[in-house]
């Protein structure tokens, strides 16, 4: 049981990072750590992705100058590699607009709870 649980130990922390995450992103009201517990899914589903895309004993599919050619068996997938730094990109692009508009709902509403901020904007509706 412990032998199979460290063969998939960065599954695990890639699950447990995602839990801590999305209750974070449920339970809390402040908008800052809603965005952190955003952030921590995003990281954890990065871990994922790279750990499923690490198969031990192969090497990245970088090409050298050798005499006889390598299997294709012997590369790991390019593909998840990709997809993280992709999505690491968006990731940093989605996280700096959530936080530009969470400094303008401050600056407007002075509170970063998202239940005042529901209250107050639905009180500036019907004035």
């Amino acid at each position: 049981m412990l032998h199979a649980l460290m063969d998939h130990f960065e599954e695990i922390a890639a699950l447990i990072l995602f839990g801590i995450g999305f209750s974070n992103l449920l339970l809390n009201r402040n908008m800052i750590k809603k965005i952190i517990g955003f952030s921590m899914m995003d990281s954890a589903i990065y871990l994922f992705l790279a750990s499923y895309g690490y198969i031990r004993g192969r090497v990245s599919p970088i090409m050298a100058a050798e005499t006889p050619a390598p299997s294709v068996t012997q590369f790991v997938n390019p593909l998840p590699a990709g997809l993280v730094l992709t999505g690491i990109v968006v990731s940093v692009s989605s996280t700096a607009i959530m936080l530009a508009l969470t400094v303008r709902l401050y600056r407007r509403y002075h509170t970063l709870n998202i239940d005042e901020i529901a209250m107050l904007a639905k009180e500036a509706d019907e004035a």
